[in-house]
């Protein structure tokens, strides 16, 4: 059918996202970042890595694996992420006319206004 499926997990550390959190919590600009699910992570962090790592073994198969990024560095993770989504997808050229730029009009009676 041409469908696709490509499952990524972002993976921090403990320490990073206690870093994190703390970040959000004296930073009054990202403390809406904070949900009680969020600080409620903090206590179940074993048993939600428990679920994840069940998730993992049961739901990654040949056709869709889970791929997991380090996100410690959220630009890396996210280029890395971008970079092997692109890899994961089939393309070919597509055939086009080169791009030539024209020559700019210049009319000398024209006077360019300042802006306010």
């Amino acid at each position: 059918s041409g469908i696709i499926l490509v499952k990524y997990w972002f993976s921090i550390t403990d320490q990073e996202q206690q870093l994190r959190f703390l970040m959000r919590i004296h930073d009054p600009i990202k403390q809406w970042k904070l949900s009680p699910m969020d600080l409620q992570s903090r206590v179940r962090w074993e048993q939600y890595t428990k679920a994840k790592e069940a998730m993992f073994e049961r739901t990654s198969i040949p056709e869709a694996p889970w791929y997991i990024v380090e996100g410690n560095d959220k630009k890396r993770a996210r280029l890395n992420c971008i970079q092997h989504l692109l890899s994961q997808i089939p393309c070919e050229d597509v055939p086009h006319q080169p791009v030539v730029l024209p020559e700019r009009v210049f009319d000398p009676n024209y006077e360019r206004r300042t802006l306010p």
